[in-house]
């Protein structure tokens, strides 16, 4: 870690105290405890607060205006609390790690991913914000799988320094947005490596596709560097089960060569058609469509 000292506005400190303190009772707690309690805290007290209700109704009526009024309030509640059992799962370091590494894989695309791993070839797994995308890497790392992670680094700083903490926990390496990370990021691609990348969130300097239906700006990234280093494009998720504490791990097929915007709206019609099937599961609370 960078021993540097941490630069941010006051709000930022006290919002990540409070953070740490809230952590640090749920992780006191059973792991079969803790992860629901940090769901209701999540879609009970913070998103209200936060606007994430408001943010899902929008998303929600723009997207998928047919669904009805029940529907959408239960999304309200239950699409936060996935977020939040997602949260607390990635702190739960080995408790965490220790269920997702039971997981069996499964789908079209396990054959290929395997095959993949055996020959060193490059691969680019392109999840989403859906489930918890960290038991796939948390599933694959354990299966020898020689699989780095791309991040987008957390705007509070404190609250970044312990979140990549954690997620290094999981698994390294791990690449930070931005031209440091990115030159590492190439080379472990180049060298045979494997990527996780989630390309499901609005890019300003993204191109315009169709997701749900309406135009989302979507980083071509993942497929022009498929295209560059010869790289498999494999779809994967983690499917939260009813229980809320497991997971499928689901591999899909590669996404066949094309170019970078018909291999990009693969993948959001891939992610689209998971959604639409468990549609609590995928981060409505981002703001996937402003444009």
């Amino acid at each position: 870690m960078n021993d540097a000292p941490i630069s941010g506005s006051r709000g930022d400190w006290i919002a990540d105290k409070a953070i740490r303190a809230v952590f640090a009772l749920l992780l006191a707690l059973p792991y079969r405890w803790r992860v629901p309690l940090c769901g209701w805290v999540m879609s009970r007290i913070v998103a209200p607060l936060a606007g994430w209700r408001r943010r899902i109704r929008a998303n929600l009526a723009l997207t998928l205006p047919e669904l009805p009024p029940d529907q959408v309030r239960a999304m309200e509640r239950n699409v936060p609390d996935n977020v939040g059992r997602t949260l607390i799962e990635i702190y739960s370091g080995q408790d965490f790690i220790d269920r997702a590494t039971r997981l069996p894989l499964e789908g079209e695309g396990v054959a290929a991913l395997t095959m993949a791993r055996d020959e060193q070839r490059p691969v680019i797994l392109a999840t989403g914000h859906f489930g918890n995308y960290d038991a796939v890497r948390a599933a694959l790392i354990a299966r020898g799988f020689n699989l780095g992670a791309l991040y987008r680094p957390m705007s509070n700083p404190w609250f970044n320094d312990h979140y990549v903490r954690a997620i290094g926990t999981i698994g390294k390496p791990l690449f930070a947005q931005g031209r440091h990370g990115m030159a590492q990021m190439l080379r472990h691609l180049r060298d045979g490596g494997m990527l996780g990348i989630l390309p499901d969130q609005r890019m300003k300097t993204g191109v315009a596709l169709n997701f749900f239906g309406q135009p989302a700006l979507t980083a071509l990234s993942a497929a022009d560097m498929a295209l560059k280093y010869k790289a498999l494009l494999i779809p994967t998720y983690a499917i939260r089960q009813p229980d809320g504490l497991t997971f499928r791990i689901v591999v899909d097929a590669p996404i066949p060569v094309g170019t970078p915007e018909e291999m990009s709206q693969a993948l959001n019609d891939n992610l689209e058609k998971l959604v639409r099937r468990y549609p609590d599961q995928w981060f409505w609370i981002h703001r996937r469509w402003k444009q």
